[in-house]
């Protein structure tokens, strides 16, 4: 059998998210649990489909079964299910790079609708996150890997109430400023360098930033993130979610 990933205790918090459970309407799934499984390994070991092993099932099956449940938005509905239970004391963003896979590259004409451009280092996808203040995902947009951090700003702390927004001086600009306190929270964000009116910021509290870097060399550890092989935004997307749920059960 393959090196599986979760936990018993991991697998019980999961299975009520799922569909294909006995006695939902519709088709009821085989083995539920061994397809997360075969999904994760795909995941974590960034191989191909084609060479998922045959113990975790068929992998044209499981393909189909995953490309299904990412068209039906059923990954974000698990990974927004782990998330409910944040702690918003502090929220924190932040982006970072996946290059794109040759295999993973879609027609020029498609590439800004599936978050794929051309950066320092040929085509990449960049992911943004908001994380918590235990260092866990709230949010994941994806872009271009050309595109900016701050044009992402105000759609990755809508919504949220924090008592504190921590950003590095990449965020720093009144706008963004303005929406934090609009919010209720307090900016922890340095000024950048040009600034004629320096603003004032706690830098103690700053250091707690690292908890968002942290996040993203822990999803990182799954290959299928680090490096971009679905050509389709919603496909890596789904990755993305998948991978931030297993960080939610850790």
């Amino acid at each position: 059998m393959s090196r599986t990933v979760l936990r018993d205790d991991q697998w019980k918090r999961i299975e009520p998210l799922l569909a294909g459970r006995s006695g939902d309407c519709g088709v009821t799934g085989k083995n539920n649990r061994l397809f997360i499984e075969a999904v994760l390994w795909i995941c974590r070991t960034g191989a191909p489909w084609r060479d998922l092993p045959g113990d975790l099932g068929n992998w044209h099956t499981t393909f189909t079964r995953y490309n299904r449940w990412s068209k039906s938005g059923r990954w974000e509905t698990i990974f927004t299910a782990l998330s409910q239970d944040a702690d918003f004391e502090y929220l924190m963003v932040d982006g970072s790079i996946a290059r794109v896979h040759q295999h993973g590259a879609p027609k020029k004409t498609a590439q800004e609708a599936e978050a794929v451009g051309k950066s320092r280092g040929g085509l990449s996808t960049k992911m943004h996150a908001a994380v918590d203040a235990l260092g866990n995902p709230v949010r994941l947009l994806l872009t271009a890997g050309q595109a900016s951090e701050y044009g992402q700003s105000k759609a990755l702390i809508e919504g949220w109430v924090a008592d504190y927004v921590l950003a590095d001086k990449g965020y720093d600009s009144d706008e963004f400023i303005e929406a934090i306190e609009w919010s209720g929270a307090i900016a922890v964000i340095p000024p950048r360098c040009h600034r004629q009116a320096q603003r004032e910021y706690d830098r103690e509290l700053y250091k707690e930033r690292n908890l968002v870097e942290r996040f993203f060399q822990k999803i990182k550890q799954f290959r299928r993130i680090a490096t971009r092989y679905e050509k389709l935004k919603r496909n890596y997307q789904s990755m993305l979610y998948l991978a931030s749920s297993i960080i939610w059960l850790l």
